[in-house]
C-alpha cells in the first residue's frame, strides 16, 4: 500500500520537473536571442557573432562576414526599434523555435523566427533566423 502511494506521489513530480526543464531551456534560448539583439543594436559584432552556432559560423567564418549578412539581409534584426518574444516551441530536447515580434527601423512590423540548438557545453546558440513582414503582432 505504501508503494502505491509513493508511485502516485512521484509521478506528478516527474511531470512537473520535465515542464520546468523545458521552461529553463526556453528562458535560456530567449536570453541568447536578447543578448544577440542587444549586441547588434550596440554595434558589437563580436558579441553578436558569439551567439551564432557552428553551422552559421561555417557559412560566415568572420565577424565582418556575419555582420554584413545581418546588415544587408536582416535590417529589422540589425536595428530593431522594439522587439518582444512571441510563440515558442521546444521541438525536441535541446531544440527551440522562438518567434520574435519586431518593429523595424522603418517602423513596420516584422516576425523573426529563430532556431536554437543546445551545444555540447550546455549553452544554446542560434542556428538560423527567418524574417518576414508581419501584418499584425498577434501571438
Amino acid at each position: 500500500m505504501r508503494r502505491a502511494f509513493f508511485a502516485i506521489a512521484v509521478v506528478p513530480f516527474l511531470f512537473a520537473s520535465s515542464a520546468l526543464a523545458g521552461d529553463a531551456e526556453i528562458k535560456a534560448g530567449q536570453s541568447v536571442i536578447d543578448g544577440q539583439l542587444k549586441a547588434l543594436i550596440a554595434n558589437d559584432g563580436a558579441t553578436a557573432y558569439s551567439f551564432a552556432a557552428p553551422n552559421v559560423k561555417r557559412i560566415f567564418p568572420t565577424v565582418d562576414a556575419f555582420m554584413n549578412m545581418v546588415t544587408n539581409g536582416y535590417p529589422p534584426v540589425r536595428k530593431p526599434q522594439t522587439y518582444s518574444f512571441g510563440k515558442v516551441e521546444e521541438t525536441a530536447p535541446g531544440s527551440i523555435v522562438q518567434q520574435v515580434l519586431i518593429v523595424g527601423p522603418d517602423g513596420k512590423d516584422y516576425e523573426a523566427v529563430y532556431t536554437l540548438q543546445q551545444q555540447p557545453d550546455g549553452t544554446f546558440q542560434i542556428t538560423g533566423c527567418s524574417l518576414r513582414a508581419s501584418n499584425s503582432l498577434s501571438t
